[in-house]
């Protein structure tokens, strides 16, 4: 099951047309993924780049949105983990207004493993392979707008 984050979405984050400005979704996506390594997958964000040295910078990001969060909402960011590669991870998000079944904003990272000295990258350590793993899903998941499936390419 995914890992869920609850989050309100505050005045600093709508636009003139009072609605979340579109790249907020982004900053959205990574406070859920810092809470999920800290809850699925038992190790604080910043130990895993302030300690082990490791950086996982996005090099492919694809969004989808099909109705408006407003000022106010209570949201949930549904984070998993979708491939798991050699040196990448991709990511995957959801995000639904409270109470609501489908989601309005779904979404999915492909993130690099990197050393943070060096900025090379590098193989993703054993120790984080095997949690990533224990948490990977294959994902089909409904889009509202469309009611398709929606597959990240793998």
């Amino acid at each position: 099951m995914a890992y869920r984050s609850q989050l309100k979405i505050r005045f600093g984050d709508i636009d003139r047309a009072g609605i979340v400005y579109y790249p907020r979704f982004l900053h959205y996506f990574h406070i859920a993924l810092e809470e999920f390594f800290s809850h699925e997958l038992e190790i604080e964000y910043p130990t895993v780049v302030n300690e082990h040295r490791m950086g996982l910078p996005t090099v492919h990001l694809e969004t989808d949105f099909s109705k408006p969060l407003r000022y106010g909402d209570k949201i949930e960011i549904e984070v998993c983990v979708i491939k798991v590669g050699s040196t990448s991870i991709t990511f995957g998000y959801r995000v639904f207004r409270e109470t609501e079944e489908l989601p309005r904003v779904v979404g999915h990272n492909v993130t690099v493993c990197i050393d943070m000295d060096t900025f090379d990258k590098m193989k993703i350590p054993e120790w984080l392979r095997i949690r990533l793993e224990k948490s990977q899903q294959d994902v089909c998941w409904q889009t509202s707008s469309k009611n398709e499936c929606f597959e990240p390419p793998c």
